[in-house]
């Protein structure tokens, strides 16, 4: 995995500063399933390109979703998505950003904002 950090340019805020990237089969479909929530705290992210969906089937804790277009704009939010749970596809999205849960909420993103991810060593 990759790092890196996300900012909301629309909000002017920082959405994680500790960023991981799943881009190869295996890290995409592994996500965040058995992670231990202690360790999934304000300031994290699993980026997963591409993607137009994601689950919490195997997690132990809700989590925010930002889906992003190509252009990285926010198309679609899924706040709180409880643990078990299959959340929508969308086929506009091409990646998608998963957060702590509440991210959504205290940074007051909403579905048009613009979202940078800057990786390390870009």
């Amino acid at each position: 995995m990759s790092r890196g950090s996300v900012f909301n340019r629309t909000r002017r805020t920082i959405l994680a500063d500790r960023l991981d990237i799943a881009d190869s089969h295996w890290s995409r479909f592994r996500g965040l399933m058995g992670a231990d929530p202690a360790t999934f705290r304000a300031g994290q992210g699993l980026w997963i390109v591409p993607s137009r969906g994601v689950h919490t089937l195997a997690m132990r804790f809700p989590i925010d979703v930002l889906y992003l277009d190509r252009a990285r704009s926010v198309v679609h939010l899924e706040s709180n998505l409880k643990p078990w749970r299959i959340a929508p596809l969308r086929l506009e999205a091409s990646s998608v950003l998963e957060l702590p849960e509440n991210t959504i909420r205290t940074s007051g993103t909403r579905v048009g904002d613009q979202i940078e991810i800057s990786l390390a060593g870009s």
